[in-house]
């Protein structure tokens, strides 16, 4: 009989099953809420809030591993805890909103471009859970669920404060819907931006781009943010297609 081991954590396979941390698993919750949040204010027609609740969600889910890489308080728990939350809250919530918003007006097709999303959020989760261990760490494999959902989640927004209703825009948004969905399970690749490090010089262009980025931020939040994941979204396109054309023979 094949003897049966232990699942391995998420977060660090070296990780041992330690107790329950209070301190991460606050921003893990709070990224849960923000995400059911987001339904809630969906189902009630308040799609702008519903968006921003979902960007809401990705910064506290960015904060609660480092928080608890910070503290050495990472468990298995934490691990598999973050995961579900990510579902609701970069899986489910973008993909209902979407379908209140603009693609219950297609039919058929509206509910079935919102269940390619959220199919495509749990695989793309499911496979990062058991791919950790060899994955390239500078490189996620498929578009993270955080920037599928910014994709979702930003054309809301951006819409709603454009004046556009949803109905208006409903094939463009079954088509992101579909695009973020199937990037997340595709084989290609994203860069992680895992192996900055923030304590080594820059040049000075640098430190001027990040202010300019939050310049761009404060004065249209919906635009800067959704115009950088749609970037994000394209730049594993345009790296795969410069990687075929340096294969090809001269």
């Amino acid at each position: 009989m094949t003897e049966l081991k232990p699942r391995k954590s998420l977060f660090n396979p070296e990780v041992k099953r330690r107790g329950i941390y209070v301190l991460p698993n606050l921003f893990t919750t709070a990224a849960l809420f923000a995400g059911f949040f987001a339904i809630v204010q969906a189902m009630q027609g308040d799609f702008a809030r519903a968006a921003m609740a979902i960007f809401i969600a990705m910064v506290l889910d960015g904060l609660d591993g480092r928080v608890a890489r910070l503290t050495n308080t990472q468990s298995a728990f934490g691990a598999e805890y973050d995961s579900l939350s990510d579902m609701v809250s970069f899986g489910a919530a973008p993909a209902l909103v979407m379908y209140e918003w603009a693609l219950r007006d297609l039919g058929r097709l509206g509910w079935i471009a919102a269940f390619i999303y959220c199919a495509g959020a749990a695989l793309r989760l499911a496979r990062f859970n058991t791919t950790l261990e060899v994955m390239d760490k500078r490189y996620f494999q498929g578009l993270p669920s955080p920037a599928a959902a910014a994709l979702v989640a930003g054309l809301v927004w951006v819409c709603i404060e454009s004046g556009v209703a949803g109905s208006d825009v409903r094939w463009l948004a079954c088509v992101m819907t579909i695009f973020a969905g199937v990037t997340m399970v595709s084989n290609i690749r994203f860069y992680s931006f895992k192996d900055i490090n923030l304590k080594k010089s820059v040049p000075f262009f640098v430190i001027a781009a990040i202010a300019l980025g939050f310049a761009l931020v404060a004065y249209s939040p919906e635009i800067a943010l959704f115009g950088f994941f749609v970037l994000y979204g394209l730049s594993g396109y345009v790296q795969a297609a410069i990687g075929l054309l340096k294969r090809k023979p001269q």
